[in-house]
């Protein structure tokens, strides 16, 4: 148990100083990527696949690994490359997104950074892979390449995003109908996904690519009555994002007296024991898992006070 504290109180200490350690891996070629550690469960040999009818093409089989079956992605294929070859030479990086846990493979694994979230920018325009980034980096001189995991995932199994009926159902936005519900991601696939969950529920939505984008509008739209509470009914954020993180921008929310009533919710693909400390950290008022639509939904109306 005290190791477990201890590590947890490690990674809190990234939290709000904007930073975040990142595994390096590489598919075909030198091109370098990277993946969030906190995402990461383990790095194994690519032990032997199954091959199963009925597989996405992008699925090279499913191993069984500590007694759960997890389907193994080639990352190249996924992102419009060639199969990864000879995979029992490579690797696959076990990680938990959406409250699944999938492997990808990968040809190799190098080593973790940490690194600032000023650091991570938003991709450039044009590149090859463009849409399946979601930000680049800088490490050794060499650029790092961060992809768009979710939209990776919804290609291969799309998520259900429409609010049930019984969420919906008697539901007067009314009182609200003037505020916005501002929505902060860097995946367009996400932020697509929470804007149709909330704007089923009548509710207005305004969207920035990451923190540092959000944090400054926010703050426009504070400036006329000095609290964006008057323009702003409830911020729904992910956590990794390029330039700020989700954390941060909570904190720095929090901190902000003109910015400090604002309702935060958190909502990442991110997930593991040392979220709720966090979260606790930075002030959030509620943590949820991505991506479940109606759990978002009962959220929303929680702090909007329309329960």
């Amino acid at each position: 148990m005290a190791g477990i504290l201890d590590s947890v109180n490690q990674r809190t200490q990234l939290v709000g100083q904007n930073r975040l350690e990142l595994l390096l891996f590489k598919l075909r070629g030198r091109q370098r990527f990277g993946i969030n550690v906190f995402k990461v469960r383990e790095v194994l040999q690519c032990p032997p696949l199954t091959a199963m009818p009925k597989l996405n093409k992008f699925v090279r089989g499913v191993a069984h690994i500590r007694g759960q079956t997890i389907s193994v992605i080639d990352l190249s294929l996924a992102t419009g490359g060639k199969p990864i070859e000879d995979i029992s030479k490579c690797f696959i990086i076990i990680a938990e997104y959406n409250r699944s846990v999938q492997g990808f493979l990968v040809n190799s694994v190098e080593r973790i950074i940490n690194i600032n979230w000023d650091s991570i920018l938003p991709p450039p325009k044009g590149a090859g892979r463009a849409s399946y980034l979601t930000a680049v980096t800088e490490v050794d001189n060499e650029l790092v390449e961060i992809l768009d995991v979710e939209k990776i995932l919804n290609e291969i199994s799309p998520l259900k995003t429409d609010v049930s009926a019984e969420v919906i159902a008697g539901l007067d936005v009314s009182a609200v109908q003037d505020k916005l519900i501002f929505v902060a991601d860097d995946s367009s696939v996400a932020r697509n996904q929470v804007v149709k969950a909330l704007t089923s529920l009548g509710l207005k939505i305004e969207t920035a690519k990451n923190g540092m984008e959000a944090l400054v509008r926010l703050r426009e739209l504070a400036e006329d009555t000095g609290n964006v509470t008057d323009r702003v009914g409830v911020l729904v954020s992910d956590i990794e994002m390029p330039e700020m993180d989700g954390y941060t921008l909570t904190a720095e929310i929090k901190n902000s007296p003109e910015l400090k009533d604002l309702h935060v919710i958190l909502h990442t693909s991110l997930s593991g024991v040392f979220n709720q400390a966090m979260v606790k950290k930075v002030g959030a008022d509620d943590f949820i898992a991505k991506f479940h639509p109606d759990e978002l939904a009962n959220s929303v109306k929680k702090w909007l006070g329309l329960e």
